[in-house]
């Protein structure tokens, strides 16, 4: 157990930082708060197995091959090739702006999928793989808005402050009787982000579908019309994964 643990911390220390980003077995073992001969023991096993690959000429240590793998084989049983991807192309080419899918992980997201909109003047891009906390932004939002009561009511007190509590509970219940969620300024200043709820055949949070746009272009008829698509999105994204409302 001690080897798995150690392993995955480095893999966390690579996930943490920026894709491109490679490291020296010193800076690892400073990371990861090991001695350099066990950093070098658990880093020739993960070598073998894929896990880790080294810059020959360099001696600098990134993520091996095994992971896009893995990512390629989960991608392939998540219907998003033939459900989901195509109404993310389509909403990208409607609203000229790139659009992303997040799924919720725990206390936090992960940016599973971003169809890229060439047109777009001033591009802001999220990394795949990145993950942001449940309490923060649009998509995360409406996904919390949607978990059920108990599971909604548990996260916000492990990451919200609590004078901060019900006022984020507040906007959870509009957003969820809204049906999207609109953010100002989200993690950026000058930035509006957008985004509506995908539900499964179980009436759970699956996920969630967004844009993220520049203020200043966006004036109130350009942000109805993209509430308006990106709700459209969702709902028929849910629907192709068995989501049936009730009457």
């Amino acid at each position: 157990m001690q080897a798995i643990d150690r392993a995955m911390k480095i893999v966390n220390v690579f996930m943490s930082h920026d894709p491109t980003k490679r490291f020296s077995i010193t800076e690892l073992a400073k990371a990861c708060e090991l001695p350099i001969s066990s950093m070098h023991r658990i880093l020739k096993s993960m070598i073998e197995h894929g896990m880790i690959q080294q810059d020959p000429d360099q001696k600098l240590y990134e993520l091996g091959p095994i992971w896009l793998e893995y990512g390629l084989k989960v991608y392939d049983t998540m219907d998003y090739i033939s459900v989901i991807r195509p109404e993310l192309e389509h909403l990208m080419q409607i609203l000229q702006a790139s659009v992303y899918l997040t799924k919720p992980l725990g206390n936090e997201s992960i940016i599973m999928e971003r169809i890229d909109c060439s047109q777009q003047v001033i591009r802001v891009h999220d990394q795949l793989g990145l993950r942001i906390p449940l309490n923060i932004g649009a998509a995360n939002l409406t996904m919390l808005a949607y978990m059920p009561e108990d599971e909604k009511i548990e996260r916000i007190h492990q990451l919200v402050p609590k004078e901060n509590q019900t006022s984020i509970l507040e906007q959870l219940k509009k957003i969820k009787s809204d049906g999207y969620a609109v953010c100002h300024n989200e993690r950026m200043k000058g930035i509006t982000s957008v985004a509506a709820p995908i539900l499964n055949r179980f009436k759970e949070v699956e996920a969630a579908v967004s844009v993220r746009l520049v203020s200043f272009q966006l004036e109130e008829e350009r942000l109805n019309y993209v509430v308006e698509n990106i709700v459209h999105t969702g709902n028929t994204i849910s629907r192709k994964l068995g989501y049936r409302k009730l009457k």
